[in-house]
């Protein structure tokens, strides 16, 4: 059973601006409290037998300087590994390249802070017909498989069932609202409002097949 009050109200989500070597790039951030230890969470985003579990099937080598490939999605090199405090790796898909980092902080009553962080140089053409909600969105369904899995850590999470939930009513009402937050974000990060509106009404159509 997914609480979406829960998974809306306890995410936060954030954009910025980086200036790397090619230009400035644009920044999202992703994160949640969970009710485990550091390593237990770290063991659950990095174990190449759990993350099928409740992301998705991986491949390669899950280290320092090694590839990885995530079935049907994107692929990457492990760039830095700091165990079990973070990790970065590239994000390729679809002929581009990005960026990842996964920070975990302990907190002092025994939860953990899971923060995602992902850098993209994203053009002002695609950035205004979607804005951040279209890899937004898609971080925010990963995050709901992860809670599932720390709730479950033996029980994978069924794809069928997944796709099934995400075409129903109850999915729809959270891909709307997740859209929603990553369009308060983006006002909040100086976006125009009407413009954020516009391009979140365009990636909820896209992920809820409406569109």
């Amino acid at each position: 059973m997914i609480d979406i009050d829960e998974q809306i109200s306890t995410v936060e989500r954030r954009i910025g601006s980086r200036v790397l070597d090619a230009g400035t790039a644009r920044v999202q951030t992703i994160s949640r409290i969970y009710a485990a230890s550091v390593d237990e969470l770290w063991d659950a985003c990095t174990s190449a037998e759990r993350l099928p579990r409740w992301f998705l099937p991986v491949s390669g080598e899950l280290r320092l300087h090694g590839r990885y490939q995530l079935e049907g999605n994107a692929g990457g090199v492990v760039q830095r590994c700091d165990p079990p405090k973070s990790f970065a790796a590239t994000w390729e898909f679809g002929g581009e390249v990005s960026w990842i980092e996964v920070r975990l902080s302990p907190l002092s009553d025994g939860t953990t802070r899971f923060e995602l962080e992902h850098v993209a140089h994203v053009n002002d053409e695609r950035w205004a017909q979607f804005g951040p909600g279209a890899t937004g969105v898609g971080w925010d369904l990963a995050l709901i498989g992860l809670t599932l899995h720390l709730a479950a850590p033996q029980q994978p999470v069924d794809p069928q069932a997944v796709e099934a939930w995400s075409t129903s009513t109850e999915g729809r009402e959270f891909i709307t609202r997740s859209s929603d937050q990553w369009r308060a974000a983006s006002v909040a990060a100086g976006t125009d409002p009407t413009e954020a509106g516009e391009a979140a009404e365009r990636t909820t159509a896209f992920y809820t097949g409406t569109a």
